[in-house]
């Protein structure tokens, strides 16, 4: 599969009513209700897909901006800028992106911003074989008057993509960002994955690709003979970054965040890093001894119930992780 390439606000509140059944309505904007109407979020999903291509077509990052927020929008676009500048005739191996078989989890929920999920299979892989997967892209809206844009992807295997809770209607459930009724709030996540990342701890992350493989990966990069590797994590939780999350079957949610972090390369006298033409397209100043590239990541993690124990140890499965660079300074 070739790489995604570099791929909320609050509307005022006035005149509130509480119903006998405790929602609160402003005009309907703050009622209780699905995020979106199934054909509604068909015609989002073709809007990205249509964008996504013309974009990938061109290397021209303003034909899908529309299309792309938080951590996907970032990702997405740095990738086209960076083309645009290596390839500036626009992208000779293009295959336009399909995303079919859609199965859309789309929340009942108060207020803005609404979001929905989109569970689609792609033509990037071989279908019914072991590199069979699902592209998930969740789909948010700031407001009436906003477009629906994506702001997080992740492609696992199929099988891979929990079951969501849905009512007797066929809806889904959204997680607050500040529920405590789970092992790690979705606001508290990104915040501690960082910190794991860092240093171990928290040491409720389950081992896996995206966690203890990224540490050891880490530390192998920072003995490199000749070259010192340094990383610097963020959390990300605010506006177009805040976490999103949706009930799972077995009591637990299945959330979507987004983290930022640095990676500085400096060599010893005598030697320079290396530079790909991607990230130079994208670089300020002048490498003499010193690299540093800023990358954008979205996770999508499995968390537990708190004490429930999860399926099995109760910890925290980051299942899947997007990331890409979207900048970068020589010195």
């Amino acid at each position: 599969m070739r790489p995604m390439r570099a791929v909320v606000g609050l509307a005022a509140v006035t005149s509130l009513s509480l119903t006998a059944s405790g929602c609160v309505t402003v005009h309907g904007e703050l009622a209780v209700v699905p995020s979106a109407k199934r054909s509604e979020a068909a015609r989002a999903l073709k809007v990205f897909t249509d964008a996504y291509n013309a974009s990938d077509l061109a290397y021209d990052p303003a034909l899908d901006a529309e299309q792309v927020t938080g951590a996907l929008g970032a990702i997405n676009q740095a990738g086209l800028k960076s083309r645009s500048v290596t390839d500036p005739g626009g992208n000779p191996r293009h295959v336009p992106l399909e995303l079919t078989e859609a199965k859309f989890t789309i929340p009942k929920k108060a207020g803005w911003p609404r979001f929905f999920l989109a569970d689609t299979d792609s033509n990037r892989d071989v279908d019914g074989g072991p590199q069979d997967n699902s592209w998930l892209l969740v789909f948010v809206r700031n407001a009436k008057d906003r477009p629906w844009e994506v702001a997080y992807l992740t492609i696992l295997a199929k099988g891979a993509v929990p079951a969501f809770k849905t009512d007797k209607d066929g809806w889904g459930e959204a997680i607050s960002p500040d529920d405590s009724d789970f092992a790690v709030a979705p606001k508290a996540l990104s915040a501690e994955y960082t910190s794991y990342l860092r240093t171990g701890e928290p040491a409720h992350f389950a081992p896996g690709p995206h966690t203890t493989a990224w540490r050891t990966d880490r530390q192998k990069r920072a003995r490199v003979p000749g070259f010192t590797q340094q990383y610097v994590d963020q959390p990300l939780n605010g506006g177009d970054f805040a976490p999103v999350g949706l009930a799972t079957e077995d009591g637990g949610a299945f959330v979507f965040f987004a983290t930022r972090f640095f990676e500085r390369q400096t060599a010893a006298k005598g030697l320079r890093p290396q530079v790909s033409a991607d990230v130079k397209a994208l670089m300020t100043g002048t490498v003499t001894n010193t690299v540093t590239k800023e990358w954008m990541s979205n996770q999508a993690v499995v968390v537990p119930r708190a004490g429930a124990g999860g399926t099995t140890t109760g910890q925290v499965d980051v299942i899947g992780r997007l990331q890409g660079v979207t900048g970068a300074v020589g010195s």
